[in-house]
């Protein structure tokens, strides 16, 4: 809602108040024309105002449910029942405004994670520091993020050590230390010393600006459930039309039909249900879990089947140093610290692995000298005077002989790696590194099938051994490997059978399957920008477990939704009847719609909370 909508409203609001409250206070002093003349003046600029709303949304194709309060306006000021009329007057106009608090209120979270976009940046150049706009920061350009900046582009840190709050982004209390070297997202507040950031991405391919297009799409959204109102508003106007002549009708009193559309004004489908759904949403976004609008939150709270991708999803995606296997006395701390300090030579991925695994653990980095890398093989060199060799088990082997390598290296699980290490041209041990499972995979899979999910499909594009030991010992039904794109978007759809399904993924490859699933849902935390973009769903945090907490909020968010309308209509169609009977008069109808209206919204504001 713009300013000037929102103060026009606002306008409304207060006038019908004052002017409502005026006239009871002029009847009361014996004023009657008085009092009815502020009634009128008050009722007729909201009803003006309703009916440019209602021609408005006619001249675009949509019948809505405001129809039923501009007829009971028009139909109390015809007949007389100025006050009633003045009554529907301030609950229209004043629903209105607790409808706009009650969004902004539940998309709280969601748009701060807006508020905070940085525009600016600070840029080392020339031995001097320079503010310019975000749009102008390339890769490699070196920032000084200061106490309290936002962090305006990914990079890595490059001087000092950063502490972050990552909590906007990931929904993770605490704050992490990273140090050179370290990788930073955008987004991230620095609640530490200022430190040096070296650009990795431009603004606009960066994590936080992905996340922010991602919210904007998700505030845009419009719920079905919304639209499931919009689409009974003929029938819920014909029925009320119908139901207000009758009683006309039968008794031959007119005010019997103003009772009854006066307490048929449908609130509780108009306000009840974009608030549930909305502060579901935004309870979602306080734990890291990017949710896509109305319909995705519903969808998720059906979900029946599963789909996973393995790599980065159900494994971290990465390597990591699993087992440090040594041939003699030599501690496994000091072997991983000559492998890695010999390794700071090579860019090879495996070499990266290693040496941010002995960083993670502390060890103190010797500097490597008369490095000489063979492409794909291993690399040789000096660690603080002792030869040091790094590489394939072969490539060692053949260059001191295998004396025991082949063993050490030998049980493994499918899909490791084994590094080998030579000192001095004698073989010292091997490293086993591994894309290990999530931990509490196996849980969670548990907790998934608790909450309804029928059947779980691991769904890879790895070796089909790879895939079955990964899935050995869990709560999977199916295990589909060497898949293509295109044959996991058949996977999913095979799983329509089982129900709506969801589909878990974070790389390129998983875009279209996430995008066929009727929730896909993507890592975004080191995922890529292709699979978040295609999802319905987007974990800030690189925490499988988050889907948890995303089902329960959306069901619980539904489920509340449901309710609102349900007593609420209930309420209404109950009130309509007694008013058709005549014991339910104009201006009493009118009173309790208002306390139905502001009961639903409450009640729909308990989706924020957990």
């Amino acid at each position: 809602m713009n300013d000037l909508l929102r103060r026009v409203r606002l306008l409304l609001a207060a006038l019908a108040a004052a002017g409502l409250a005026v006239g009871v206070a002029a009847h009361l002093l014996g004023e009657p024309r008085l009092a009815v003349t502020l009634w009128i003046a008050v009722t007729v600029p909201v009803l003006a105002a309703l009916a440019a709303e209602i021609v408005t949304s006619l001249s675009h194709g949509d019948v809505g449910l405001d129809i039923v309060a501009g007829l009971s306006m028009t139909a109390a000021l015809v007949f007389g029942e100025e006050l009633a009329a003045a009554i529907v007057a301030l609950m229209y106009s004043g629903g209105q405004l607790l409808e706009a608090y009650a969004e902004r209120r539940a998309r709280r979270e969601m748009t701060a994670l807006l508020s905070r976009v940085p525009r600016t940046a600070i840029r080392h150049r020339d031995g001097r520091l320079e503010e310019v706009a975000l749009d102008l920061i390339l890769p490699g350009d070196r920032l000084l993020v200061r106490q309290g900046d936002v962090v305006p582009v990914d990079g890595a840190v490059a001087g000092g050590v950063a502490v972050l709050d990552q909590s906007a982004l990931t929904g993770e209390a605490m704050p992490v230390t990273l140090r050179p070297g370290q990788p930073v997202l955008s987004g991230a507040t620095n609640v530490g010393e200022a430190f040096d950031l070296e650009a990795a991405r431009v603004a606009a391919e960066s994590t936080y600006a992905g996340v922010v297009r991602l919210v904007e799409t998700a505030q845009k959204a419009r719920a079905p459930m919304s639209r499931l109102a919009d689409r009974y508003a003929m029938l819920f106007l014909a029925v009320t039309v119908a139901l207000a002549a009758a009683a006309w009708q039968l008794s031959g009193d007119p005010i019997r039909a103003v009772a009854v559309l006066v307490v048929a004004t449908p609130c509780p489908l108009i306000l009840a249900v974009p608030v549930a759904l909305v502060s579901g949403l935004s309870r979602a976004a306080r734990l890291g879990i990017l949710i896509k609008g109305g319909k995705a939150i519903e969808t998720l709270a059906r979900i029946r089947a599963l789909v996973l991708d393995k790599t980065g999803t159900l494994t971290h995606g990465e390597a990591r140093v699993a087992d440090i296997r040594t041939a003699d006395s030599l501690e496994p701390d000091e072997l991983l610290r000559l492998a890695a300090s010999l390794d700071q030579a090579s860019k090879h991925i495996v070499a990266q692995t290693i040496v941010a695994e002995a960083r993670a653990r502390g060890l103190a980095l010797a500097i490597p000298t008369g490095a000489a890398e063979t492409a794909g093989e291993g690399i040789a060199g000096k660690v603080e005077g002792r030869s040091v060799l790094v590489g394939s088990v072969r490539f060692v082997a053949g260059k001191t002989g295998d004396s025991g390598l082949s063993t050490l290296a030998a049980e493994r699980p499918a899909g490791a790696i084994a590094v080998a290490i030579a000192l001095d041209g004698a073989p010292a041990g091997v490293l086993i590194l591994d894309d290990e499972i999530r931990a509490g995979t196996a849980r969670l899979l548990t907790d998934l099938r608790a909450l309804g999910i029928e059947h779980i499909v691991l769904a890879t594009g790895d070796r089909a051994e790879v895939a079955r030991f990964v899935a050995f010992g869990l709560p999977i039904d199916l295990v589909r490997a060497e898949l293509t794109p295109d044959q996991k978007v058949l996977a999913v759809l095979s799983e329509r059978k089982n129900g709506p399904v969801m589909m878990i993924g974070d790389g390129v490859n998983d875009a279209p399957a996430l995008a066929a699933a009727d929730i896909g849902v993507a890592m975004g935390a080191k995922g890529a920008a292709a699979s978040a973009e295609a999802a319905d769903v987007v974990l800030l945090v690189d925490q499988l477990d988050r889907v948890l907490p995303a089902i329960r909020i959306a069901r619980r968010s539904r489920a509340i939704a449901l309710q609102s309308v349900i007593a609420g209509i209930g309420l209404s169609v109950a009130a309509m009847i007694v008013a058709a009977f005549g014991f339910l008069q104009p201006v009493e109808g009118a009173l309790f719609q208002e306390v139905i209206d502001v009961a639903v919204i409450f009640n729909a504001l308990r989706a924020l909370r957990g």
